[in-house]
């Protein structure tokens, strides 16, 4: 039996907007795994579930990411890898503030698949749907998701879940195969430790394959070990390659000196620097803010920082630590916050 390729699909949107019950709705797993986030009912960390389709030729990964505004970096790891975005705004609420933040992110990483899930639909009535459905096509006019299913559902009662599935299979099908680039990478988005095993890190694989003996390099620390067991879907495997959730056992290396942010590659591969030169695309949201400032990059992510030049598409990074970078690859830079200048002026 030919094993499937995974189909990685992303949630995205508001605190609170649904995120989560909606992956648990469509799978019947819940996502949020820790004590801390069932008992706040708030997403931390991210989430990874398969959803099996057995008439479906690829195989559906969902990672679900907080919504918070504080856990943005949590976001941007997990949306880094995506094939397909399910875009949730709740139909109660509407577009907010992460939605606009959350959809910028999706844009500067360049995805280009995705549908969009009113959810919460119960709770408005047919004329409000119909309301936020004409507030979304002008929102996402221009991007990506223009002209995307517009897909009103509830978590609740169940209604919409099976256009949800049908549109996800149906972007499934219009994703391109990842262009692969002859070496192993995988960007580093789990750790943990596997009683009896010792530790695991997890990501998607970006390019190469893997195999159990494997020796790798965990960047940009440069930590060298050797891969002790390969797991896809939580099954052992032999090998893993392009595309693929996968979660590798590694040897003789304690789970503190591992983070989300790291990558793992082939021994050699490239030499973490201090200093990136980039090409930077500011979104008309950034640039009617007058953003000039030192911003945060993100991907991966390990939260270094760059200093830009304002007003220039090109630029030059300084970093307080090494850190690993790879040519064309995207990153998301986010500037700091400020409040909108007060219409009665200075305080």
């Amino acid at each position: 039996m030919t094993e499937k390729e995974h189909l990685i699909v992303g949630t995205a949107g508001h605190i609170d907007h649904g995120k989560s019950s909606l992956v648990k709705a469509l799978t019947g797993i819940d996502p949020d795994t820790l004590p801390e986030e069932k008992e706040r009912g708030l997403t931390i960390e991210l989430g990874f579930v398969f959803m099996d389709v057995p008439e479906y030729e690829k195989q559906i990964v969902f990672i679900d990411v907080p919504g918070h505004e504080k856990f943005v970096r949590t976001m941007v790891a997990g949306a880094s890898s995506i094939d397909v975005v399910l875009f949730i705004i709740a139909a109660d609420e509407g577009i907010s503030v992460q939605t606009r933040e959350h959809f910028d992110i999706l844009q500067l990483l360049r995805v280009k698949e995705g549908i969009i899930a009113l959810t919460k639909s119960d709770l408005v009535d047919a004329d409000q749907l119909e309301k936020l459905g004409g507030e979304v096509g002008a929102f996402v006019q221009g991007t990506f998701l223009e002209g995307a299913p517009v897909i009103p559902v509830s978590s609740l009662t169940g209604s919409g879940l099976a256009e949800i599935k049908a549109a996800l299979m149906a972007a499934g099908r219009c994703v391109c195969r990842r262009e692969d680039c002859g070496y192993f990478r995988l960007p580093v988005d789990r750790v943990f430790v596997m009683h009896g095993f010792g530790t695991v890190i997890a990501g998607t694989v970006l390019s190469g394959g893997i195999k159990t003996g494997d020796r790798i390099e965990i960047l940009p620390e440069r930590i060298e070990t050797k891969v002790r067991g390969v797991q896809v879907h939580k099954e052992k495997r032999d090998a893993s390659g392009l595309g693929k959730r996968t979660a590798l056992n590694l040897h003789d290396v304690d789970k503190t000196l591992l983070r989300r942010g790291q990558c793992a590659v082939a021994p050699g591969l490239i030499t973490p620097a201090t200093r990136l030169d980039a090409r930077l695309h500011l979104l008309n949201s950034t640039r009617s803010a007058g953003e000039t400032s030192s911003t945060s990059p993100r991907r991966g992510t390990n939260g270094s920082t760059p200093r830009r030049s304002p007003a220039s598409a090109v630029s030059r990074a300084r970093r307080k630590r090494p850190s690993s970078s790879f040519s064309g690859k995207r990153r998301t830079n986010r500037g700091p916050r400020r409040r909108p200048p007060s219409p009665y002026g200075p305080d």
